[in-house]
């Protein structure tokens, strides 16, 4: 059997991932490494990294990027080649979220800060995993992209995010298309409710569409790291184009 067709439990595998010194990109690095893979965590904050890299000396390695700089991207992809010698993995997964706002009280500063990060900052990531893995040897690799449930229906006062979201789907179906001549599988994961500092709100109540302030249920980040494994560990012959986790019972089934 040949490198794309091999199910591997991850060993001499190299994942990079973005927004890793927390929440769900903390806890998908953690697993990655020790499901036997070596993972570059990648953020703005080289202190996060640090503590999240101390988990496992050895198995990951932090280096401070911006995926909102083209440089940074660049410079994060060649120092994993460097240290690793190639790259299996993408976990595009850095993000920010936008404050609530009607639609007509949006500042131009915001969207642009929602779109730097999430769709542009993506596309980097994206693109230079696909110059890396297209080049070494063998050729191929995979990428997850990290969408949301507001991929597909948006909470009320969330037009920037919600944005950029739907905008994630769109670059992971041309770029799985894309990446089919090359041997890369491009997927995207779309996450409900995982219990981070950016859902702590929730648990206090947050808007519905129809008017009420509610709480939300959460789930652990470890069941979101659990699915991300199961996509990371397909052969390359076989891609998760689209797989929803999701807190059992969030308001999304049904939302509005």
């Amino acid at each position: 059997m040949g490198y794309n067709e091999v199910v591997t439990d991850g060993r001499g595998r190299v994942a990079v991932v973005t927004g890793a010194g927390s929440g769900i990109g903390a806890a998908v690095s953690t697993a990655l490494a020790r499901e036997g893979w070596s993972v570059v965590l990648a953020g703005r904050r080289p202190g996060p990294l640090a503590t999240v890299a101390a988990a496992m000396p050895g198995r990951m390695a932090p280096v401070p990027a911006d995926v909102t700089d083209e440089d940074s991207v660049r410079e994060l992809f060649d120092t994993a080649v460097d240290r690793f010698g190639r790259v299996d993995l993408l976990f595009n997964n850095a993000g920010t979220n936008a404050p609530p706002r009607e639609v007509d009280e949006i500042p131009l500063a915001e969207w642009q800060a929602a779109v730097a990060v999430n769709l542009t900052g993506a596309f980097l990531c994206l693109r230079e995993a696909f110059r890396v893995m297209r080049a070494q040897d063998p050729p191929g690799g995979r990428i997850i992209n990290n969408g949301s449930i507001s991929a597909y229906t948006p909470r009320p006062r969330s037009l920037a995010y919600t944005s950029t979201k739907h905008a994630i789907t769109g670059l992971t179906k041309a770029a799985a298309l894309d990446g089919r001549a090359y041997d890369i599988a491009v997927g995207q994961i779309d996450i409900g409710n995982a219990a981070t500092d950016l859902t702590e709100r929730m648990t206090e109540g947050v808007p519905q569409a129809d008017g009420t302030v509610r709480p939300e249920p959460r789930m652990a980040v470890e069941d979101v790291a659990r699915a991300v494994l199961y996509m990371a560990g397909l052969p390359l012959s076989a891609n998760v184009a689209t797989l929803t986790v999701m807190a059992t019972k969030m308001p999304f089934v049904g939302r509005g």
